[in-house]
């Protein structure tokens, strides 16, 4: 294999959504910047991304919407690239998109236009791209330069951007190498597991579980994380749907974010209503009815038998004490279940934990000792919401490591 001398300013691993914003941003600054990805196609989980749309951001951006082992880490590079900053990149190139419930931003045709997009932005900035380059090792010698060998080549530069994303999804080529390198170079990495995620249950669950696969209903999910002064509960309200291995749905993904194993987690299957005084309210003007007749004003009907058959006792409401209806309204309140896990990265939109924040600068992403190296995106222990958060962090941090080798290599 012969030895190549890239002659650049900067190394992005990674021509992904981080990778290639870091690169574009350093590049039409001036800088020389070579991208190297294994991959032979840029941008393969922005494609299949939103169903294909790609939520390409969302306009109700802030650090309170990540996961992180320092909550405010994400704020500096947020606020320096915004939600507002990439949609007015968007509307630039002309790319038509549309607003869903929440802020969420999604392209009217295909996640196709905003790859199209950033090569375009790459390409106006000469970034040298290859593709289907294999990295075999990578390296920092005395001098503090970079060296990067491939399959294909060894290229060296003074700055080294890892943008090559988590762990999940591997059919897409995801890997741990960015976790890899951190350890090499000295950095702490923050334990990784899978995020908006499918939940798994056993099989005791499963047995009831399975015959109300693909039923949704919409909840609400209480999520604490953090400790001390850094505690803080969410509720995420949206739909939930049952499958043959357990839950799904949007805020199923959002909880499995926060979930640990062996937590149980508490469903509201009345958001906003008071079930106490639902039950009781239709006991009174209703009672003559039946349980599972009044489950079935409440919960989809499969889901009323479960409920009925679980917790309600045959006969007319009539006969039933007030004490027998209010357990149950505290069912429909808070009803605790057990994952037994996840569906895993395989089905994992994103990956949480990664590098630690500690180690790096949250204006630029550097790590703090060892000059020219940069960890952004999915790598970083950051980990957003669904709805868009996840890439507007991939193109923060990717503009603020872009923009840091473009002001040190003026």
């Amino acid at each position: 294999m012969k030895a190549q001398t890239a002659g650049c300013d900067a190394i992005v691993l990674g021509a992904g959504a981080a990778g290639l914003m870091a690169a574009a941003t350093a590049g039409q600054a001036g800088r020389r910047v070579l991208v190297v990805d294994h991959a032979p196609h840029a941008g393969r989980k922005i494609l299949i991304s939103g169903g294909g749309r790609c939520n390409f951001t969302n306009m109700d951006m802030g650090a309170s919407q990540f996961l992180s082992g320092n909550p405010h880490f994400a704020k500096s590079a947020l606020a320096r690239y915004t939600a507002a900053d990439f949609l007015a990149l968007v509307q630039r190139h002309r790319i038509p998109w549309h607003e869903k419930a929440a802020g969420q931003l999604f392209c009217d045709r295909s996640a196709r236009d905003i790859v199209d997009m950033l090569l375009r932005e790459c390409a106006a900035a000469q970034v040298d791209m290859r593709l289907s380059h294999r990295i075999i090792d990578v390296a920092r010698d005395g001098g503090g330069e970079y060296r990067v060998e491939t399959d294909q080549g060894v290229f060296r530069a003074r700055n080294l951007i890892v943008a090559t994303g988590g762990l999940s999804i591997p059919k897409l080529g995801a890997t741990g190498l960015a976790h890899d390198l951190a350890r090499r170079f000295g950095l702490r990495v923050v334990a990784p597991a899978p995020a908006l995620v499918p939940l798994t249950f056993g099989a005791q669950d499963r047995e009831w579980m399975e015959p109300l696969a693909g039923l949704s209903v919409n909840v609400g999910i209480a999520c604490r994380s953090g400790t001390g002064r850094h505690a803080r509960e969410v509720i995420f309200r949206d739909g939930m749907v049952f499958t043959h291995r357990g839950l799904s749905g949007p805020a199923i993904l959002q909880a499995s974010s926060y979930w640990q194993p062996g937590q149980a987690l508490d469903i509201d299957l009345l958001p906003g209503v008071d079930a106490g005084r639902r039950v009781l309210d239709i006991k009174r003007d209703r009672p003559r009815a039946g349980g599972l007749a009044m489950l079935s004003m409440l919960l989809p009907q499969r889901l009323a038998q479960v409920f009925a058959q679980a917790y309600l006792p045959e006969g007319q409401l009539a006969g039933m004490p007030d004490a027998v209806l209010t357990a149950v309204a505290h069912q429909l309140g808070a009803w605790r279940l057990n994952p037994h896990g996840t569906e895993g990265y395989v089905k994992a939109e994103v990956t949480r934990g990664g590098v630690d924040t500690d180690g790096l600068s949250s204006r630029d992403m550097e790590a703090r000792d060892v000059p020219g190296l940069f960890m952004v995106g999915e790598a970083v222990d950051v980990t957003g919401w669904l709805g868009g958060y996840n890439f507007q962090w991939a193109w923060s941090s990717g503009h603020a490591a872009g923009q840091a080798v473009a002001e040190r290599s003026g």
